[in-house]
């Protein structure tokens, strides 16, 4: 798995103070997208055990309130596979922590019924250690830049924990 970009002391993608995650691949290719340059999944640079280490310190200080993932697409499968260790690490290391997650898909629609498009061996986990998920496609005929963490207003802020 690659990752196009690193935000650390984010204030725009979720409650607080975060570190953001933005990972290479995405399959949705919304028009009007901010991030074009993450629907290469071979975009950025390679998420090794180096990357995942220095943004575990970046959200261990007290001041941090967790961390965010976005694209790209987290949940394209292969990004799911690649994702998932790691956020398992996170949630040993920072267990006080919050996780925040993005994606295109619809939660029940995509991610949650058995057939759905993005569900693979690591969906139900991910979804189990995220405390909210934002969903839907960005749609820019409802764009909304008064919105808070989304980019359209059909997408959903979603409590999962």
């Amino acid at each position: 798995m690659n990752y196009s970009s690193i935000k650390f002391n984010d204030i725009a993608n979720g409650d607080g103070v975060r570190t953001s995650l933005f990972v290479s691949g995405c399959r949705h290719h919304c028009r009007g997208c901010f991030n074009k340059v993450a629907w290469d999944f071979n975009a950025g640079e390679p998420f090794t055990a180096a990357v995942q280490e220095r943004i575990l310190r970046s959200v261990e200080p007290e001041w941090i309130s967790g961390l965010s993932i976005l694209g790209g697409e987290p949940f394209e499968p292969e990004n799911q596979i690649g994702l998932l260790p790691f956020l398992r690490k996170y949630r040993s290391r920072c267990p006080g922590k919050s996780l925040w997650m993005w994606t295109g898909f619809i939660y029940e629609r995509d991610l949650l019924a058995q057939d759905g498009r993005a569900r693979c061996e690591a969906t139900d986990e991910i979804l189990w250690l995220a405390d909210v998920l934002v969903d839907g496609p960005f749609i820019e005929e409802m764009k909304d830049i008064t919105l808070r963490f989304r980019g359209s207003s059909n997408q959903r802020i979603i409590k999962l924990r």
